[in-house]
């Protein structure tokens, strides 16, 4: 198949389009539309006023052109047919506007009709200016996903110049699309960009017409042979066989002061053979809140260490990177592994020390956070990188921390996270990784209760706090997120710690916030931890690596702004111990519907991976993926929820395909991947 030329809009164009990431033929020929107009019908005005409320087109002569100064400055135009007259509603307009609606000038206008304080009328409609006659468009109008500057008249002519030149070869197999019940690649194609005026509009709103499915087969295709091609050019490559499970993981087990949980014995025994092989791990852990992923991290270090290489850590807050290091220190260090601490608030000479313990290789286990993939930071012989909460790193962060092998050869990665990734996205985003579960918590923990209270009942909650406090538990009270404003959260937390230090006197209340320095926090978070600070009030910092299991009752302030991978975050801070644990969702009246969603799943369960599979059906896959800093290409046609027996099916076939290597199916991937993917595909490999 020929390379796709490149566009020939005039430079200016040409620059727009390529922010969208619209640089070649076929970029723009899937440049699909997001809705459809209908303006293959005209209405009388009459029509359109009787049928108010709905999207119309009329057409009409303008019998007056007006700019009005009452109650601001607008252009108000009025048109007429035989049936009546509607006035167009103008707020922003150009000079050119003006003169372009004269009175005598035949406009066709599309909008949706509102009766106002002076009749019917059609504020900001789209229109066009027209000759008597002149014919209707025979398909219905499409409507794409734009940019600034680029209209949609200058996106259709690109797309329809494109779609000239585009190889229209198709790069699915006749059996496949057979097999399927697919059709042909070029007339689902043009059906979506020009749809006849008979087409089911419903559907193609929907994406549920077979034009579509044609579209998010191809899509999916094209993600699953990328992902698995990956894994197999990652298998291609050599990485250090970390064989020993000697001296270090043996003591390691002795001093641990529990017994490992069946289910963490088994995720240790995965990793532990794939380390021994020779070519990279690409490992994602997951496990709830308190499932104990950092004890099976801890091990899966000591395997590296043990077989002679340094292990890294990185995670993406120094509250949860001190955390681990405090914790991972205190198993290690008395065995004689020496653990380097690095972030970026250290002072210039601390960052040295650490950076050059692990060049020397003096450090056997380095742990920080973004501080680590600095190019100032070397490894002697890193052989394992483990990375945690691995979502809220972007794609580039971890792949700049795997490149920090040495002789050529790839480190280990073994990535973790608390927030459960549903089935279907893990087999559509995450196919080419090993998937280790942690399916059950340590045994002693509380299940933790949890309510939805009003605002309103504040003071009852301040109750139960100072009553917890009375019994020797701790509390934490967490303030609301404001994404708009963090000295607005600040002051928020600030307010709301002076509040409860005066409503309970007797008791020590604590304030921890983004802003403290780190010794700071930590100051705090040790009298927390050792029973000092009855009330700990604190912004979402504390929402993962905090563990203090005295304390048993979480109130979340403003609880509706939060998502629920995150509630479900902050409550797991509590049922850490052996007492009974309280989760109270202070929540502000009236609720949206998605608030509502969130606050009964809360209400309903502490299964994470339900509380994950919920937070897909609402938000969608982003966050889970950590899409936003990724550069990763989100699917942009189909629908995890509703097309998950398309995601079964291209997996299934990208499996056959690349396993049968020949000469026929290999041009086959290669000339889909082009189509689909064309030079994204970097991204996919980390």
């Amino acid at each position: 198949m020929p390379p796709p030329k490149s566009t020939s809009a005039p430079k200016t164009t040409e620059s727009k389009l390529a922010r969208l990431g619209l640089r070649t033929d076929m970029d723009l020929v899937l440049h699909l539309p997001m809705r459809y107009e209908d303006e293959t019908k005209i209405v009388s005005i009459r029509e359109a006023c009787l049928r108010g409320g709905h999207v119309s087109q009329i057409e009409g002569v303008v019998t007056k052109n007006e700019i009005s100064f009452k109650p601001r400055r607008q252009l108000l135009v009025t048109i007429a047919d035989e049936s009546g007259d509607i006035l167009l509603r103008f707020m922003n307009f150009y000079g050119s506007q003006v003169k372009q609606l004269a009175e005598g000038v035949r406009v066709r206008a599309r909008t949706e009709v509102k009766h106002g304080f002076f009749g019917a009328e059609m504020v900001h409609p789209t229109y066009k200016v027209v000759n008597e006659g002149a014919p209707l468009p025979t398909s219905l109008t499409p409507v794409y996903p734009s940019g600034e500057g680029l209209s949609q008249p200058i996106l259709r002519r690109a797309i329809g110049d494109a779609m000239k030149r585009v190889d229209w070869t198709d790069t699915v197999p006749p059996a496949i699309r057979r097999q399927m019940g697919l059709g042909d690649f070029e007339p689902s194609v043009r059906l979506l960009h020009y749809p006849p005026k008979d087409a089911d509009e419903y559907a193609l709103m929907e994406k549920s017409h077979p034009a579509w499915t044609r579209m998010k087969f191809d899509e999916l295709l094209a993600q699953q042979l990328s992902l698995k091609r990956a894994q197999r050019a990652r298998r291609d490559k050599g990485a250090p066989t970390l064989r020993a499970v000697g001296e270090l993981s043996k003591a390691f087990l002795q001093a641990l002061p529990f017994k490992l949980t069946d289910a963490q014995a088994r995720v240790v025994k995965e990793i532990s053979a794939d380390l021994r092989e020779g070519y990279p791990m690409q490992r994602l852990l997951q496990g709830d809140v308190g499932s104990g992923k950092t004890v099976v991290a801890a091990l899966a270090a000591a395997q590296a260490i043990d077989s002679g290489y340094q292990a890294a850590l990185m995670a993406p807050t120094e509250i949860l990177a001190e955390q681990h290091f405090r914790k991972i220190a205190a198993w290690m260090e008395p065995l004689g592994v020496k653990v380097a601490w690095l972030t970026g608030s250290l002072k210039k000479k601390e960052k040295a020390a650490a950076s050059e313990m692990a060049e020397t290789g003096e450090a056997h286990l380095v742990i920080g956070t973004h501080a680590l993939i600095q190019d100032s930071v070397q490894f002697a012989k890193l052989g394992l990188v483990l990375v945690d909460e691995q979502h809220r790193f972007g794609v580039g962060q971890r792949l700049t921390l795997r490149n920090k092998g040495s002789d050529g050869l790839v480190p280990h990665q073994l990535m973790m996270s608390a927030t459960p990734i549903p089935r279907t996205l893990a087999m559509t985003y995450y196919a080419d990784l090993e998937v280790s579960v942690i399916d059950e918590l340590p045994p002693g923990r509380t299940p933790i209760v949890t309510r939805a209270i009003d605002q309103n009942r504040r003071d009852e909650v301040i109750e139960r706090v100072h009553a917890a406090a009375l019994e020797g538990r701790q509390a934490y009270w967490v303030c609301p997120l404001i994404e708009e404003s963090e000295a607005l959260q600040l002051q928020t937390a600030t307010e709301t710690y002076e509040t409860l230090a005066e409503a309970l006197p007797d008791l020590q209340v604590g304030l921890v916030h983004g802003r403290l320095k780190p010794a700071e926090k930590q100051v705090i978070m040790d009298a927390f931890s050792a029973g000092e600070i009855h009330v700990l009030v604190a912004t979402t910092v504390i929402e993962v690596g905090v563990d203090v299991p005295n304390a048993s009752l979480m109130v979340i302030e403003h609880a509706e702004r939060f998502g629920l991978s995150q509630l479900h975050q902050l409550r797991g801070r509590v049922g850490r111990g052996s007492a009974a644990s309280v989760c109270l969702l202070l929540y502000q009246s009236p609720l949206g519907q998605v608030a509502k969603q969130r606050l009964m799943t809360m209400r309903e369960t502490t299964d994470g991976f339900e509380i994950a599979r919920r937070d897909l059906e609402i938000r969608g896959p982003g966050e889970f993926l950590g899409a936003r800093q990724s550069g990763q290409a989100m699917l942009r046609f189909a629908d995890l929820e509703t097309d998950q027996w398309l995601v079964e099916h291209a997996r299934d076939i990208a499996a056959s395909l690349l396993e049968h290597e020949t000469p026929q199916n290999v041009a086959i991937v290669d000339a889909h991947l082009a189509r689909w993917l064309g030079g994204r595909e970097e991204f996919l490999k980390v």
